[in-house]
């Protein structure tokens, strides 16, 4: 393998996930699997967001290419509120409804990384729990005409304008945008792939 080729296929379209691994060093490529995401009968959240995350990451070996027999990881963030999980909303009434229900209030933001070689699969679970301060309805008509919440589970990004309503943050800030880097870079190194390379 050449010292400039991937190590990875990261099974995501997430941009922020693309970061989170430049941002560790690790050359990866990116491929865009499709999996259905509804969730199953009686299937419990974190069961959900595991399965997902262990879904995409086998998507992503058919779409390996040719030549490039390197792992797959595949990701998948849940937010949590009273036990339910909040999307990605469909529109502006949902995304504004969602930023309401989270108002002054804490919840949880699961997120499921998996890899797969294609003769074994690991997964593993970040837990974080986040507190936002009330938000104004203006506040709350304002940040969704940003355009930032439409395509973020929950509603908001922590990594962007999103941040200035977390008054708290128990757990894994990475976790929370989408890849939890101490658990990832845990399970890169069970798969051999190196950090810290560029």
């Amino acid at each position: 393998m050449s010292p400039d080729a991937p190590r990875l296929c990261l099974a995501s379209a997430s941009p922020r996930r693309a970061e989170l691994l430049r941002q560790i060093g690790v050359r990866h490529r990116v491929v865009r699997p499709g999996v259905d995401e509804l969730r199953r009968p009686g299937e419990s959240v974190a069961a959900l967001v595991q399965r997902l995350a262990a879904a995409k990451a086998r998507a992503g070996l058919a779409l390996r290419p040719d030549g490039l027999a390197v792992p797959v990881l595949g990701a998948d963030t849940l937010v949590v509120l009273d036990g339910e999980p909040l999307g990605k909303p469909a529109g502006a009434e949902e995304g504004l409804a969602m930023l309401e229900r989270l108002s002054g209030r804490t919840h949880e933001v699961l997120t499921a990384v998996a890899m797969t070689d294609g003769d074994r699969s690991e997964v593993c679970l970040s837990r974080s729990e986040v507190r936002f301060r009330e938000i104004t309805p203006e506040e709350r008509r304002a940040y969704w005409a940003s355009g930032e919440p439409r395509d973020k589970a929950g509603g908001y990004a922590i990594q962007g304008l999103g941040a200035i309503f977390v008054a708290d943050l128990v757990g894994s800030y990475s976790g929370v945008m989408g890849l939890p880097l101490f658990e990832t870079a845990e399970l890169l190194g069970r798969f051999g792939v190196p950090v810290l390379e560029s």
